[in-house]
C-alpha cells in the first residue's frame, strides 16, 4: 500500500507564452552564440526594426534564461578592456523555443481560418 508520499503525480507540462524578449533573445542565439550587443541588433534585424531589446531587459532576460537552464554561458572575452560575454542556447532553450514557435503558429492558422470564413476577406488578401 502506497502512502502520501510516495504518491507520484503526473500533470501535464502548462506553458505559456514567451515575453517577447525571451522569444527574441532565444530566437538569435539558435543561430550560435552571441554576445549583449550582437543579440540586441540581431533582433532588431530579425523582426525587421519591431524589436529593439534594451540592455537592461535583456541582461535581465539573459540572466532568467541562464537560471532556468534555456542559455548558458559560452565563452568571455576581453574587448577594448571590458570583458564581453558570448551566451548559448542550451537544448532545453532550443525545446523551450521550438514549442513556443509551434504555439505562435497555431495562435496565427487559428486566427487565419476564422478570417478566410469572414465573407469575402479571404478571397481580397489572399
Amino acid at each position: 500500500m502506497l502512502r502520501d508520499s510516495q504518491i507520484i503525480f503526473i500533470f501535464p507540462m502548462v506553458t505559456s507564452s514567451m515575453r517577447e524578449p525571451t522569444f527574441w533573445a532565444l530566437t538569435v542565439l539558435a543561430s550560435g552564440p552571441h554576445h549583449g550587443y550582437g543579440l540586441i541588433r540581431e533582433a532588431d534585424r530579425l523582426s525587421g526594426g519591431r524589436v529593439r531589446l534594451q540592455p537592461g531587459t535583456l541582461y535581465a532576460t539573459l540572466d532568467r534564461l541562464g537560471a532556468e537552464g534555456l542559455v548558458e554561458l559560452d565563452r568571455e572575452e576581453i574587448v577594448d578592456g571590458r570583458a564581453r560575454r558570448y551566451y548559448r542556447l542550451t537544448d532545453r532553450g532550443a525545446t523551450a523555443l521550438d514549442a513556443e514557435a509551434a504555439r505562435l503558429r497555431a495562435s496565427a492558422d487559428a486566427a487565419r481560418t476564422q478570417l478566410a470564413a469572414r465573407k469575402g476577406f479571404g478571397a481580397a488578401t489572399a
